[in-house]
């Protein structure tokens, strides 16, 4: 695991790379980060572009605030995500317009808001299920969160955006922009293309070790 300082900085470095591409505007989404002793977390309503490191905020097992500004009202979410999977060392949230614009448009499946579309989707991202409308923050959501953390690699809120999780937030955040450059293409086909045949999927989980 990485250092508290080292960790702090990736994750400067992601929210400003995710802000950047227009992944995230103004104050929304969230960023954090497990270590050895709790959670650092993105502060309530800071743009993801323009974090500081030391402003991070810092919570314990316990999910109680340590240090640094107030953390995201969506740490809940996140601390359910790591109690639940033990591989997650990262997670992303952003509201990412085409993620969004897809629930508002209509997803292609409740357990799937795309098809197998591309094999970088199906190795990098996976299958992707809906979360229906809660306010920000609500434990209903990281309630039904948590029962899918070890299932899937992320999960997408109605009207608000993904949140993945995986090995690193960098790691994480590469996912997430794959997984929104897949719905921006499935939103512009006029004609929807036909999912990837099942034994193509299936190839593809087994050679790279992944899951649909």
């Amino acid at each position: 695991m990485q250092n508290e300082q080292v960790l702090r900085e990736e994750i400067c470095q992601v929210g400003a790379d995710l802000f950047n591409r227009g992944y995230t505007t103004g104050t929304a989404g969230n960023i954090s980060a497990r270590l050895e002793d709790g959670w650092l977390i993105t502060p309530t309503d800071a743009c993801l572009g323009h974090l500081e490191p030391g402003r991070i905020a810092k919570v314990n097992r316990a999910g109680e605030w340590v240090s640094g500004d107030k953390p995201s009202k969506t740490l809940l979410l996140h601390r359910q995500i790591y109690d639940r999977n033990p591989e997650a060392h990262g997670v992303v949230h952003t509201h990412s317009t085409h993620l969004v614009q897809l629930t508002l448009a209509g997803v292609w499946q409740r357990d799937s808001i795309l098809p197998p579309l591309t094999p970088y989707q199906v190795m990098k991202v996976g299958r992707i299920p809906l979360i229906d409308y809660r306010r920000p923050g609500h434990a209903d959501v990281a309630a039904q969160v948590a029962e899918l953390a070890n299932d899937v690699r992320g999960v997408m809120l109605e009207r608000l955006g993904p949140v993945m999780w995986g090995k690193s937030v960098s790691a994480v955040s590469f996912a997430l922009e794959e997984l929104e450059e897949t719905a921006r293409l499935w939103l512009n086909c006029v004609d929807k293309p036909a999912a990837l045949p099942e034994q193509a999927v299936l190839e593809l989980c087994e050679h790279f070790n992944t899951r649909w």
